[in-house]
């Protein structure tokens, strides 16, 4: 019975309560298209973006290039300051890292393999 009521009543309050239809709204922009991404970066996040298109790497996003680690080809270490700490896995299943530091001039050997790592100077972007 109260089930029934309650029934009736729910019918008759969506008959008698219709809400009358609301014009879909446009967005302003729909004329002339949404802005990119590029359209819209500003300061920091505009420059990485221009840096990128033009093929350089500010923040070592990217994946690192392959180098042999010879004396002649050494692996580069970029690095805003004249020495750098330098982490090598000497073997490819090794669980150690062997620590050491290089600094800027010449290519330095890792002490435990012998790879060759070299400090090149870098420049941040801002």
């Amino acid at each position: 019975m109260a089930a029934r009521l309650l029934l009736r009543s729910a019918v008759r309050a969506a008959t008698t309560c219709r809400a009358a239809r609301v014009p879909a709204l446009t967005r302003s922009m729909a004329t002339g298209g949404i802005p990119t991404d590029e359209e819209q970066a500003t300061g920091l996040e505009r420059i990485i973006m221009e840096a990128m298109k033009e093929g350089k790497d500010p923040y070592n996003m990217m994946k690192a290039k392959w180098y042999s680690g010879t004396k002649d080809d050494p692996n580069l270490v970029p690095s805003i300051t004249d020495k750098r700490i330098v982490g090598c896995v000497c073997e490819e299943d090794n669980t150690s890292v062997v620590w050491f530091w290089i600094h800027q001039g010449d290519a330095q050997r890792c002490p435990s393999c012998g790879s060759y790592y070299k400090l090149v100077h870098y420049e941040l972007p801002h």
